[in-house]
């Protein structure tokens, strides 16, 4: 029993990270948004990945669709924006599967999970947006942060300096990425349940 089960996990969880891969590639943009700053729905397996199949599969998706787009598609943030992904996959992960079980998996848990996982995941993304991502944008152009912030900040004329870039760009992107694909997980989890598609292995 114990090796079906990790024979089906393994299936599942390749599964979900080639469906994540694909819709990493199918992204798009906002408007009054940095050009790096692009939507896709890959979370959404990843989400499932971590409530089906605990916190190992969910981080192997999130790497491995980073991996399929890197290959794939390539970058257009000099693999910036890649390596602020492979970053923030424990931050994803982690607190996730964490609160999920602590309030008793149940679906409510799944929803408080997921909310807090917005509030970690957009701070985040500020820090890193600040501290790692612009800096190595800036040092991979050879340019002055400043000039790079007002590079990538020209689609906003709001945004004049980096505080402006985070408040105006950094902070509703997460908050509209992350929202989206977090609710499209949770509605589409239990219905794949209900469904008899998938069978809970963790």
């Amino acid at each position: 029993m114990k090796t079906k089960w990790s024979v089906q996990k393994l299936i599942y969880t390749g599964m979900l990270a080639a469906l994540a891969g694909a819709l990493m590639s199918l992204e798009f943009s906002v408007p009054l948004m940095p050009p790096f700053y692009k939507i896709d729905f890959s979370d959404v397996p990843s989400i499932v990945a971590v409530f089906l199949l605990g916190p190992v599969s969910g981080a192997c998706v999130e790497i491995i669709k980073i991996l399929i787009k890197m290959i794939s598609v390539g970058t257009n943030s000099m693999y910036v924006g890649e390596l602020s992904n492979l970053i923030g996959v424990a931050l994803f992960v982690i607190p996730l599967w964490f609160i999920y079980q602590k309030r008793g998996a149940t679906r409510r848990a799944g929803v408080e999970a997921l909310a807090c996982s917005v509030v970690i995941r957009t701070a985040f993304a500020c820090f890193c947006n600040a501290c790692i991502t612009l800096p190595l944008y800036a040092a991979a152009m050879g340019v002055p942060l400043d000039e790079v912030v007002r590079m990538v900040g020209a689609v906003n004329p709001a945004i004049h300096d980096l505080t402006g870039f985070i408040i105006l760009a950094t902070v509703p992107f997460n908050i509209i990425k992350i929202g989206i694909n977090y609710t499209i997980g949770h509605l589409l989890y239990p219905r794949l349940l209900a469904a008899r598609i998938v069978a809970k292995t963790v």
